[in-house]
Parts: C-alpha cells; structure tokens; sequence
C-alpha cells in the first residue's frame, strides 16, 4: 500500500477567477515540489484544460484526475471526478448543452484560457463559466455516474456557494455519501449540526492562486494497492475506494 497525497479541487487559468499562473505544468509542478501525489483539475463548468494537465502531470510524476466544479441551478457548486479524461470530457460536452450562455466580460470576470501541454495559450471560452447551469443538485449525481464519475458538494462549510447555506441545511435527499469540507476545523461541528455521520469528509484547497494549494497533510491522505504501477491503476483503486 502506498500513501497518496491528495487535492481534488484545483482551478487553472481557464476559471475565470483562476490566476495567469494557474497553467497546467505550474500546477503539476507545484503539486510535485508540495508532496501532493494524486491533483485533480477542476475548472468551474468546464473539463477543457485537463488534456494540457493529464501531459503536465506525467512529466512531474503526479496522477492527474479529470474534474470540474460544477454550478447547478441552485448556485451550489459541485465537485465532479471522473476515472478517465475521455469520460471528463464527454461530461463536459453535455454540461455545454446545459450552460446559460452569457458573454464572459474580461475586464470583470478575469480571462478564461484553454492551453496546450506546454502552456501556450490554444483559446479562450468566450461564454462565462462560473455562473449557474440548468442541472439540478439532486440531478447532478445520476449524471456524472452515467459517465463513470463521482460528484458531491464542494465547501459545504462556506457561504459562498455552498449547499447548506444556500439550502440551509446538507441536501441528503440527494443521496451523497461525500461531501467536501475546506476547514478542517469545522469538521466536528459540521458532522454533529448536520447530521454527516458516516460520510466520507474530503479536505481540498479549491485553490485559484499557487500559493493557495496544499502541502502534503498527514490528514491529507488515501492509501491506494498501486502494484504493479500505472497511473490509471491509482485512478481505478482510487475510484474504487470513494465509492466504498
């Protein structure tokens, strides 16, 4: 058994709340220089920088895992993980079906960039991408498992965007057996208030600038049968452990 590092919700650059300096070999690299074996690319309502990602990750020796953040029609942000980039990717093409198309205002918003492996810049999403789709909370799940992926709330111990302040209280309607914390602190208080008992708490940076992702934390952790190694062999134990 190997432990693993882990950050699953990262934006790059193409979030247009993202820093310049969030491109895909910046956050790869930093993952490695951090301790951070196992990142996940999760760019609000888009998978489209996680080709770039999946190359820069393979270079710094860090498992890459294809994401997004998704906002549904609540305003509720959503971490979605998917098992393969060809599953990421062909979420994100039914997410574009759901978008509310507004123009992204640059001057406002920030840029929303899409680059290549070597972090050149290959295109800009001209639509904003951080405001809400028409996917319902309770919708959300049973679409990222027909794509093999995972989905839960993200930062529910937030105001901005999170389900129990938006929805006063955890939606366990929805049937989410994780939900993501970002202070750890508020981990007992959350669990006792709102009823989280037994639920799978994940802690991640939901980082838009470097200096905002993890180190490795001894609280930060999963250990995954990685033998004989590969990268999808980590993503598939990996997969197989959340869903347990």
């Amino acid at each position: 058994m190997t432990r693993y590092y882990y950050d699953f919700h990262v934006h790059s650059c193409l979030s247009p709340c993202g820093d310049a300096d969030n491109t895909p070999n910046n956050l790869a690299g930093m993952a490695s220089l951090n301790g951070v074996g196992i990142m996940a690319l999760t760019d609000h309502n888009t998978s489209r920088n996680c080709p770039a990602f999946f190359a820069a990750a393979r270079r710094y020796g860090v498992v890459p895992i294809a994401g997004m953040e998704l906002t549904t029609s609540e305003d509720i942000h959503a971490v979605c993980l998917f098992e393969t980039l060809e599953d990421a990717l062909a979420f994100n093409d039914e997410v574009d079906t759901r978008r509310i198309r507004v123009k992204n205002r640059e001057e406002i918003f920030g840029e929303q960039l899409i680059l290549d492996d070597e972090d050149n810049v290959i295109g800009r999403e001209e639509d904003l991408l951080i405001n809400a789709t028409t996917i319902s909370l309770d919708e959300a799940p049973q679409i990222v498992a027909k794509y093999g992926g995972i989905c839960y709330p993200a930062h529910i111990d937030r105001p901005s965007n999170g389900a129990i302040e938006i929805l006063g209280d955890f939606p366990h309607y929805a049937g989410f057996r994780i939900a993501e914390l970002h202070d750890r602190e508020k981990k007992d208080e959350y669990v006792q208030k709102y009823g989280l008992q037994g639920m799978r708490l994940l802690f991640s940076s939901d980082a838009h600038y470097l200096h905002q992702l993890r180190d490795g934390d001894e609280n930060d952790w999963i250990e995954i049968d990685d033998e004989p190694y590969s990268s999808a062999l980590v993503r598939k134990r990996l997969f197989e452990d959340l869903r347990s």
